[in-house]
């Protein structure tokens, strides 16, 4: 249906502008009965946007600042691949006080979320260790010594905390006021070894030496797997370690 879809949200509704999004999904700034929103269109499945939307709304409930879904006239929270949310304000983190609190952020939502149940259709780099696919991860159309080398990363995770993990709290997806610290663009979030949002800058999570090594690692070798067949995913290979 594309854009068309953006009628179920009433008739008070328009686009206003694109954002950026990626390749994989448009986003738009919207206008939903006189309110600033974004709207994201893709291909997912209806299972996969209820898993985010599910736990977008459970996030905002427990109190984290996140884009909270805004349902159609008849209520529900997605439609023909299309998802309304509210907008969050805020300026991107520059200091490493700005970064500490960003990794407080994310240490809360891994502790709430401990248990989740996974995204439908992926697979945690762990689940990886024996399984070949998962959402945009294809080992088989790897080389084989890179998938070794992926593996023996990821093999390091083994008995880690897992949990939802947003995946890319990288400085566009993070908006902070004095107050408050919001994390936008959950279409990478799944559940995975905590580890991977733990990557900041100024090492915020404060990680040991050999902590940050593992993770670094296990974020290279998922880059690599997730992006194969693109110039960067060789760039992200190197980074890993022959086994």
């Amino acid at each position: 249906m594309g854009w068309e879809a953006l009628e179920q949200w009433g008739n008070d509704v328009a686009r206003r502008e694109p954002l950026s999004g990626g390749v994989v999904n448009e986003v738009w700034s919207v206008r939903v009965n006189g309110q600033y929103a974004v709207a994201r269109l893709g291909a997912r499945s209806d299972a996969d946007l209820a898993w985010e939307t599910d736990l977008l709304r459970r996030l905002d409930r427990q109190g984290l600042t996140v884009p909270v879904p805004v349902a159609t006239t008849d209520g529900r929270l997605f439609a023909e691949g299309l998802v309304v949310m509210s907008y969050v304000e805020g300026e991107p983190p520059e200091t490493a006080a700005d970064w500490r609190r960003v990794a407080d952020t994310l240490r809360r939502l891994h502790r709430l979320t401990q248990g989740w149940p996974q995204r439908p259709g992926w697979r945690s780099s762990t689940d990886l260790l024996h399984a070949e696919t998962g959402t945009k991860i294809d080992l088989g159309a790897m080389p084989p010594e890179g998938v070794a080398r992926c593996r023996a990363a990821w093999a390091r995770l083994t008995g880690h905390q897992t949990c939802v993990v947003h995946s890319d709290p990288t400085p566009g997806n993070i908006r902070m006021t004095a107050d408050r610290v919001g994390i936008i663009d959950w279409d990478e979030a799944h559940v995975d070894a905590a580890d991977f949002d733990l990557l900041l800058p100024h090492n915020a999570a404060d990680l040991s030496d050999a902590a940050h090594d593992i993770a670094a690692q296990a974020f290279a070798a998922w880059d690599a797997a997730r992006c194969w067949g693109h110039e960067f995913a060789i760039e992200q290979l190197a980074e890993v370690r022959a086994v």
